[in-house]
């Protein structure tokens, strides 16, 4: 015996999370934060915390780690999920416990990289999670979208609930629907604000927000459309519709639009996005933010680091 504690909040080892908007620069600041890691002698593995990235066959229009950076770091629940499966955040919160943890039991450091706010905060703690709706109530909700429009759903929802009619926009259909359906279940809708969840952790955990100028990001989004449209995103999307994609993994941004062929909405839907993941950023109360407009990923990574301690904080932290 050594003397050491086998638990790892007691070696001092935490949870870091990066989060930020579509096309911040997530995935590339990961994979260079681990390279860091390494050079200071600590293991790493890199958990995301997105929707869908984590089904197989989406990994182009999803922003998945590219090939070259899966061969650079350990990543982890991304394309582990058949595509023609529906699959809920209640599975991924099972999922992201048990990575997370594996990690810390070895020794390594869980590098959380999210996108989905939902999906972090199923990561990072206990969240309390509803039951899913029947798929009945939520057909029904979609014709009533059809036929009746988002803004008299959305109507409804205020007459319920003001609280989540301000946090759910009018153009996001999937959780107005969601939020109504659970409403007509009997269920609330106003026990899931962010800015108190950060207090509710599994283990300690560095919260690292990620941001650029809105005209950096939109830009970058923009660019970001066309790269997938030029590396065959409509075909990845005709691809997934042939493999019998599921009715969540249709949910994939950019997805409906590709069928389309409408980039400009395309472009238009990432960017309404990105502000709704900018929303819920300043919800996360005990953040660090990071602007990534005049630095890259690298150097970014080497002041994530140096935050956390620098590269004496790792060296022999596993007791060698």
């Amino acid at each position: 015996m050594n003397g050491r504690s086998s638990d790892p909040d007691a070696q001092g080892l935490q949870v870091v999370a990066l989060f930020g908007p579509t096309s911040v620069g997530k995935s590339e600041l990961a994979v260079a934060l681990s390279e860091r890691l390494a050079g200071a002698g600590r293991g790493s593995v890199l958990i995301a915390a997105d929707s869908m990235q984590l089904y197989q066959g989406l990994e182009l229009i999803s922003g998945a780690a590219s090939s070259e950076q899966r061969a650079r770091a350990d990543h982890r629940l991304l394309g582990c999920v058949p595509i023609d499966e529906e699959f809920s955040v209640a599975q991924y919160s099972e999922l992201a416990h048990a990575e997370i943890d594996a990690a810390l039991a070895r020794g390594e450091q869980p590098i959380v990289v999210g996108g989905t706010g939902l999906y972090l905060q199923a990561a990072l703690t206990e969240m309390p999670l509803r039951p899913p709706v029947a798929d009945a109530t939520e057909a029904a909700l979609q014709l009533r979208l059809q036929r009746e429009g988002a803004e008299v759903l959305h109507q409804q929802l205020a007459d319920h609930s003001q609280p989540a009619a301000a946090r759910i926009n009018v153009a996001d259909h999937r959780r107005l629907i969601r939020a109504l359906a659970l409403i007509e279940e009997g269920q609330s809708v106003d026990d899931q604000q962010g800015g108190i969840w950060t207090s509710q952790m599994r283990h300690p955990t560095r919260l690292i927000g990620l941001v650029r100028s809105r005209e950096q990001l939109y830009q970058r989004i923009n660019s970001r459309v066309d790269e997938i449209a030029a590396a065959g995103g409509a075909a990845e999307v005709a691809n997934a519709l042939s493999a019998g994609a599921s009715r969540t993994a249709q949910m994939a941004l950019g997805f409906r639009e590709l069928q389309n062929g409408d980039l400009d909405a395309m472009k238009q839907a990432t960017r309404r996005y990105a502000k709704r993941q900018l929303t819920w950023l300043k919800k996360l109360d005990s953040a660090e933010l990071f602007d990534l407009d005049r630095r890259d990923g690298g150097e970014a990574a080497d002041e994530i680091l140096a935050a956390l301690g620098g590269p004496a904080a790792y060296s022999g932290a596993d007791g060698t």
